[in-house]
């Protein structure tokens, strides 16, 4: 029998999961968090929206069609690691040009399998999301790759997941945020937008220019006026990961250009928007991270099943004036997924609409916001109307 080489999962709270090593051989520590899709592996562990995370996959095999190029929502991995009850030794797949295993060897993703991930996945739901050190064997042991870690030496990670940097507090799109500002190639003129990149993926980019828009992606702390100087039709305000709080930059010049600029945020770009009107997030218990987060549209009063990764939300009520009404709410746990101011034309949803993993219900957000940009007068807006008469919801 071939014997298969050591890992431990350690977490802060002094659990430690005992399975088998994968990908690159090391050590690895993060925030451990978990996601319900059923494919996507690819895409989830290149979304920068992952930066600082050890993923655990709820789906119990990974890996079987192997790694695309074309699938890539980044230029690197940006997870700090992953988890899986079972990782695939093959793959088969006419798409594919390398196994998962080599594509994690190649980028330095430390990874763990052969753990229950269903009493990980419990745990997480019940105490909310730890911090956890992935560690194997031949790492710390390469003379020995096969034994099993001493007690005393499981908590010496149970130690070092404990003292490990905390994701709040700490502005996290530094490390994902593009150097320069660069334009996306499109095959036919449009409406130019600024895509303000906190960690953007490469498919919103994509919708983006399939509805007529030419991006112009620029760093994350890209000032109001170099925006303005580009002369934009359109302001976007991207994913990213993190705790937006500490974002302060972005919350001002998302304030500045507030009835400038049709606006639309996603993910951390509806935080962003929330706290540049004054309002307040808050970090949620294991977050919504998966392909199959139902979300009800409150203009139309239909329901979208949607792709989601986000550890915060945004409390409406705590916006003042009203600036915001909601436009689309959680259904499991009713946390605001949608708003649209009611003066400027400006909204943002927490989900993912370009839906990569992820079912292609929410795609018409990019229309609605081509429509808005279209419908822009350049005096500070189209009135109210927008968030009551359903227009976002068309």
């Amino acid at each position: 029998m071939l014997k298969k080489e050591r890992a431990i999962l350690a977490l802060e709270d002094g659990t430690v999961y005992r399975g088998y090593a994968y990908g690159h051989r090391g050590e690895t520590v993060g925030e451990v968090v978990f996601n319900t899709s059923m494919t996507g592996y690819q895409e989830i562990m290149t979304d920068p929206s992952y930066n600082g995370q050890i993923v655990t996959i709820t789906y119990p095999h990974v890996g079987n069609y192997g790694v695309a190029i074309y699938d890539m929502e980044s230029n690197k991995p940006y997870v700090r690691g992953f988890i899986s009850r079972e990782f695939s030794g093959t793959y088969s797949n006419h798409r594919a040009q390398q196994s998962l295993e080599a594509f994690m060897q190649q980028y330095g993703v430390v990874s763990i399998q052969g753990i229950d991930t269903r009493a990980l996945v419990r745990r997480l739901r019940s105490g909310g999301v730890v911090k956890g050190v992935i560690a194997h064997r031949s790492y710390t042991h390469p003379e020995d790759s096969y034994g099993e870690f001493t007690p005393a030496e499981e908590q010496v990670y149970v130690r070092r997941a404990q003292g490990h940097q905390d994701i709040d507090g700490f502005d996290m799109t530094r490390e994902v945020t593009t150097a320069l500002p660069y334009a996306f190639p499109t095959l036919r003129s449009g409406k130019r937008v600024v895509l303000m990149d906190f960690g953007i993926k490469h498919t919103i980019i994509e919708r983006l220019a399939e509805v007529g828009i030419e991006p112009i992606v620029v760093p994350a702390h890209t000032t109001p006026a170099q925006i303005m100087a580009l002369q934009p039709h359109g302001l976007f305000l991207s994913n990213g990961p993190g705790d937006p709080a500490p974002l302060e930059y972005a919350h001002k010049a998302a304030w500045e250009l507030m009835g400038l600029l049709p606006t639309f945020g996603i993910c951390l770009g509806h935080q962003i928007l929330g706290l540049a009107a004054g309002g307040k997030t808050f970090k949620m218990k294991f977050g919504h991270r998966g392909g199959n987060q139902p979300v009800k549209n409150l203009l139309t009063n239909t329901v979208e099943i949607t792709s989601q990764n986000h550890g915060y939300a945004v409390d409406l009520e705590s916006i003042p004036n009203g600036a915001f009404v909601a436009t689309h709410i959680n259904l499991n746990d009713g946390t605001l997924e949608g708003m649209a101011h009611t003066r400027y034309p400006v909204f943002s949803v927490q989900y993912h609409p370009e839906a990569s993993p992820g079912p292609h219900d929410s795609r018409y957000l990019f229309n609605r916001f081509i429509e808005e940009i279209d419908l822009f007068d350049g005096s500070g807006g189209t009135p109210v109307a927008k968030a009551s008469t359903g227009r976002l919801g068309v």
